[in-house]
C-alpha cells in the first residue's frame, strides 16, 4: 500500500497564519493529477510540530475528506511521550486515514529496547497499519537496523521510512527483514541508491514541487529504466539539494509560493528563507524551469 512516490506534503497557512483549507485542498489534487501514489500529511514538511491537537485533527480531516479514497494517506503521529502518540494516532485513525507514519521519539533520547517498546505499544493500541521514520538528525537517536528488524515482526507495522543517510543500514534492513516489511526512502538525494537496494519509493519533499518527475525517477526504477533513472536522479541533484539549503520545510515552501501554491509563511520557531538563500533557490528552480 504505501510505496512508489509519496509527497511529503506541506501544510499552507494563510497570511495571518491560519491553516488555508482552499490551499491544501488544491495541493492535494495537484499532487494527484502529477502521479503522487500516497500523500503524507502532518509530517515534518508538514510543520506538523507547531499545529495544535485541534489544528493537526483537521488538516487530517480535509486530507481524507479531498482524497475521497483515490490514494492512500500516511499520517504523521510521531511524538516524544507514547501516551501522546496513541492518541494522535486514534485521532487519525478516526479521521480515516489509511496508516500512521511514526517518527522516533525526539529529545528523550531512548535506548534501543525504549524506541522498541515505544513502537510495540502505539502498534497495540491502534490497530492500523504503521510505518516508523528513524531521522536521527531531528530525533537525536538512530533506530538501529537490528531493532527495526525486531519491530518488523509485528503485524500492523509494516515498513520504515529510513533517513539515516546509512545506506549499509538500510541494505542490513532490506536483507533481514521479512518481504513484505518496506523501506522507504526518507531523502531526496538518497532516493535512488536506495530503491537499488531494494527500497519500495521515496518519501519526498522535492515531490511538493515536481511530483510528475519524483513520479517518473520511481517508476523508471520499478520497470528496470535504469539509465533513464540515473539521468532523472542526477537531472533532480541540485534542485533537491536546494531544498535544504536551510531547514526544511522553509525552502521547498518558498518554492511552493514562488509557484503560486500557497503563501510564504512559515511559524515559529522556523523563519522566512534568508535573502541570499531565496535568491540561490530562484535561481535553480529557473534553470528547472519551474518559475
Amino acid at each position: 500500500m504505501f510505496k512508489g512516490s509519496m509527497v511529503a506534503l506541506i501544510t499552507p497557512f494563510t497570511a495571518e497564519g491560519r491553516f488555508d483549507e482552499e490551499a491544501y485542498r488544491k495541493l492535494i489534487e495537484w499532487q494527484i493529477e502529477g502521479g503522487t501514489d500516497v500523500i503524507v500529511s502532518c509530517g515534518s514538511t508538514g510543520e506538523a510540530a507547531t499545529l495544535s491537537y485541534q489544528e493537526h485533527q483537521r488538516v487530517l480531516e480535509v486530507c481524507v475528506e479531498q482524497v475521497r479514497k483515490r490514494v492512500p494517506i500516511l499520517a504523521g503521529t510521531g511524538s516524544n511521550s507514547t501516551v501522546e502518540a496513541v492518541d494522535i494516532s486514534l485521532g487519525a485513525k478516526s479521521a480515516g486515514v489509511d496508516g500512521l507514519l511514526l517518527a522516533s521519539p525526539y529529545y528523550n533520547k531512548p535506548s534501543q529496547e525504549g524506541l522498541y517498546q515505544h513502537h510495540k505499544k502505539v502498534a497495540e493500541k491502534v490497530a492500523l497499519p504503521q510505518v516508523l521514520y528513524n531521522v536521527p538528525g531531528r530525533t537525536a537517536v538512530n533506530m538501529t537496523a537490528a531493532t527495526t528488524v525486531r519491530l518488523s515482526k509485528i503485524d500492523n507495522i509494516v515498513g520504515i521510512k529510513e533517513a539515516s543517510g546509512d545506506l549499509v543500514q538500510v541494505s542490513e534492513i532490506i536483507a533481514h527483514a521479512d518481504n513484505e516489511f518496506v523501506v522507504i526512502a526518507g531523502d531526496d538525494l538518497l532516493a535512488l541508491p536506495i530503491m537499488a537496494c531494494g527500497g519500495k519509493g521515496v518519501i519526498s519533499v522535492s515531490a511538493n514541487i515536481v511530483p510528475a518527475e519524483i513520479k517518473a525517477l520511481v517508476t523508471a526504477v520499478a520497470e528496470g529504466r535504469w539509465q533513464e533513472a540515473r539521468t532523472l536522479h542526477l537531472r533532480l541533484l541540485s534542485l533537491n539539494s536546494s531544498m535544504f539549503i536551510e531547514t526544511n520545510p522553509v525552502p521547498v515552501k518558498t518554492a511552493a509560493a514562488l509557484m503560486g501554491m500557497c503563501e510564504e509563511v512559515v511559524r515559529l520557531p522556523l523563519t522566512p528563507l534568508q535573502d541570499a538563500n531565496k535568491a540561490k533557490l530562484v535561481a535553480e528552480m529557473t534553470r528547472h524551469g519551474l518559475l
